[in-house]
């Protein structure tokens, strides 16, 4: 079954906004955002969208119709306008999106930011680090929050890179920001936490979510990762398609890389169809999310994944295309429970199925 959503009228996000009001105590009010000329990279930030054609006035299935039954499409954006064009059920805070929200001056978000960078209980903090690191923590919490109160689905907020190799620091950055969260009341079931997917990482993760923390694992660029983050337990597990092709055209020496080379596959999307396979073989509970896919080609040979994330341009040419019978991409799951059921994995990668933790837990 295809799933749309209506897009709303123009009014809905402004009205929405408009309701999102704080009072929390402050002793200082200034912004420390830069000015409208600052720049941020769209593509390290995204919002999770349920991508739909139903606003398409025609009776014919669109391709991006035939997409969204297979897979849940999501745009790769932090333009918040691009949200009347796909509604939004779910989004993802990071510092680049707060990068983002301090250069659009009329962004709905910029108050919360805004907010957080005037605490007065960050301000009371008198080491320097501590101190931006409240600020950050509340600017992420109070953007999330606006956000949960804009969309239905999960919220998930990233977790400082800086900490990828430190298990106990991850953990606590994760508290910290669930507190806030919770003094917000929103609830755990709706956030997720973006951790890299380092050794440490993943046993992060592995801890997180044996306290009820849904956690959301990235950066996996290989076997040996998707393998680690689905035994651990994570909710959703983010590969790289394009980001793998890249790497594989200029080196050389990954096995992994090399044998799908010489089977005639891409790397990217090769890693996606094992990852996928594995997580359903062996019953793990993860999403797979396929992110940095860069043509209808690669999303047509993803068809069956839970998330796929497209440009908007990708997305786009969806939208305007009609789904006819010759179209030159049949329209056909190509990642199932069942074709995972029929995946033979080697001896060696099985033998990751009895791995069962891969740091100490220090904390």
């Amino acid at each position: 079954m295809s799933i749309t959503l209506r897009t709303p009228p123009s009014t809905t996000l402004s009205s929405a906004a408009s309701s999102i009001h704080r009072t929390r105590s402050t002793t200082f009010s200034f912004s420390l955002c830069s000015p409208p000329t600052l720049r941020f990279n769209s593509h390290s930030s995204l919002s999770l969208t349920r991508a739909s054609a139903s606003s398409i006035t025609t009776a014919s299935t669109t391709e991006l119709d035939a997409v969204s039954s297979f897979s849940e499409i999501v745009p790769d954006t932090v333009v918040f306008d691009d949200f009347e064009k796909f509604p939004p059920t779910a989004a993802t805070v990071s510092s680049s999106l707060l990068l983002g929200i301090c250069g659009l001056p009329d962004t709905i978000f910029r108050n919360a930011v805004e907010m957080a960078l005037a605490d007065s209980e960050c301000y009371g903090l008198e080491n320097p680090n501590a101190r931006l690191s409240c600020f950050v923590n509340k600017a992420f919490a109070n953007v999330g929050s606006d956000m949960a109160k804009l969309v239905p689905g999960r919220v998930s907020t990233e977790v400082d890179a800086r900490f990828a190799y430190d298990t106990p620091a991850i953990i606590r950055k994760v508290h910290d920001l669930l507190k806030l969260y919770n003094d917000s009341n929103v609830p755990p079931k709706r956030l997720l936490f973006k951790i890299p997917s380092t050794w440490q990482g993943i046993e992060a993760a592995r801890l997180l979510e044996s306290e009820g923390i849904q956690t959301h694992l990235t950066f996996v660029y290989s076997f040996a990762q998707a393998a680690a983050a689905a035994q651990a337990g994570a909710s959703v597990i983010q590969i790289f398609v394009g980001r793998i092709r890249d790497w594989a055209r200029n080196h050389s020496g990954d096995t992994e890389i090399e044998s799908a080379q010489l089977r005639g596959e891409d790397p990217g999307l090769a890693l996606v169809t094992k990852a996928y396979n594995y997580i359903h073989k062996y019953g793990h509970k993860s999403k797979l999310m396929a992110a940095a896919v860069r043509n209808k080609q690669d999303l047509f040979s993803l068809l069956g994944v839970d998330y796929i994330i497209a440009p908007l341009k990708v997305l786009q040419s969806l939208k305007e295309s009609i789904a006819s019978p010759d179209e030159k991409y049949s329209f056909v799951r190509r990642l199932s429970a069942q074709s995972a059921a029929k995946y033979t994995f080697s001896d060696e990668e099985v033998w990751f199925q009895s791995l069962m933790s891969f740091a100490f837990p220090l904390y």
